[in-house]
């Protein structure tokens, strides 16, 4: 078991350090949260995310540092998860924590702070100061015009551990007003590089396209070996492409040019999302704006309806501008129905045993 290195851990631990901070412990009742709402916060949302999830909370629950509750009438989803207070030394100590003592706030209110790091001898960070200490001394020596490095770098430079601001950037340092990674740490997160496979010499100056679930990925790149119709297949990883969009550049000087980018992913709320905020992200690097792969869609939704997996959650539009669905041009319509019935499709259903049956996307 490995609290820090999962993601929905780190999650649970933010969202339990910003509630509880330096008073954990001192609650009649331990802390919880509504299980879909902390995966809609963490933005673990695809697929494959929510089961990695849902094992990892099950593997903790066993260990005995997190407890579950289940929908009543159907045991196997998730409702409801707590951290008991037996277990909140075992927290801290995974994230490199330690219970808020008064000699710290003591240390944070009286030391002569950088002054961007002035605040917060006033804030009620819950931050130790031997942290806060290696954040200052940083400040107090960095330059402007310093160059941006990977913030895994720059923990390790500040903290001597590579993962430990990975662990605060979600804290209250890091709030509005307060801290900026870039322009104060000079540092930035680097998104997974991506997993993609060059297509068949004949469809070099084709256009790209990107699946958002590994099985999708292997079984599309089978098919174009034979096909041709992509000059590279790339593995988005769920939510992870958000972050990874940053490398479009770099595969188009491999491919020799910039190509029309297309997306096929779960016909779900996060599954459209997706795309549609990476292309925002694309757009500013002067790279095309991704649109669906209709013909990819298309077929998708000519699965019958038993075939969807019901959420029973009605859906909202995300503080988007336009329902996410409008996205999907010509089957936008099917894709809302399922979106605001709670349902969701996943792509997976067009799979190797259809595809190795098509010769040509009509």
């Amino acid at each position: 078991m490995n609290l820090a290195r999962s993601p929905v851990a780190q999650k649970i631990f933010s969202e339990w350090h910003r509630c509880r901070g330096k008073k954990s412990g001192a609650f009649s009742r331990p802390f919880s949260c509504v299980w879909e709402t902390l995966l809609e916060s963490a933005k673990l949302l695809a697929a494959s995310e929510r089961t990695d999830a849902e094992k990892d909370v099950r593997e903790f629950q066993s260990e005995g540092v997190l407890e579950i509750k289940t929908e009543r009438y159907r045991p196997g989803r998730i409702a409801q998860i707590t951290i008991p207070f037996s277990a909140e030394p075992v927290w801290f100590q995974a994230f490199g924590f330690s219970p808020f003592s008064g000699e710290d706030a003591r240390k944070i209110k009286e030391h002569p702070w950088e002054p961007r790091l002035a605040f917060v001898a006033n804030a009620r960070v819950a931050i130790p100061f031997s942290d806060l200490l290696g954040i200052d001394e940083f400040l107090k020596q960095s330059r402007e015009g310093d160059p941006v490095v990977p913030i895994k770098e720059r923990s390790l430079q500040i903290f001597g551990d590579e993962k430990r601001l990975d662990s605060l950037v979600d804290s209250a340092l890091f709030r509005a007003g307060c801290l900026r990674l870039a322009e104060d740490l000079r540092c930035e997160k680097i998104g997974v590089p991506f997993g993609w496979k060059r297509g068949p010499v004949s469809a070099a100056g084709n256009a790209v396209i990107v699946l958002e679930n590994a099985a999708s990925w292997h079984s599309y790149c089978r098919w174009n070996e034979q096909r041709g119709g992509f000059s590279a297949v790339v593995y988005g990883d769920g939510n992870r492409f958000l972050d990874s969009v940053r490398y479009f550049p770099e595969l188009f000087e491999e491919l020799g040019g910039v190509r029309p980018i297309f997306y096929f992913g779960d016909i779900d709320r996060q599954g459209l999302v997706i795309p549609q905020k990476a292309s925002r992200s694309v757009r500013e690097m002067g790279v095309p704006s991704m649109k669906p792969h209709l013909w990819s869609y298309r077929a998708l939704l000519k699965i019958d309806n038993r075939h969807f997996q019901r959420e029973e959650k009605e859906g909202d539009e995300d503080g988007e501008s336009a329902p996410v669905w409008e996205w999907m041009e010509d089957c936008s319509f099917a894709a809302r129905e399922i979106i605001v019935s709670g349902g969701r499709l996943a792509q997976e259903h067009l799979g190797w045993e259809f595809l190795r049956t098509i010769s040509a996307m009509d």
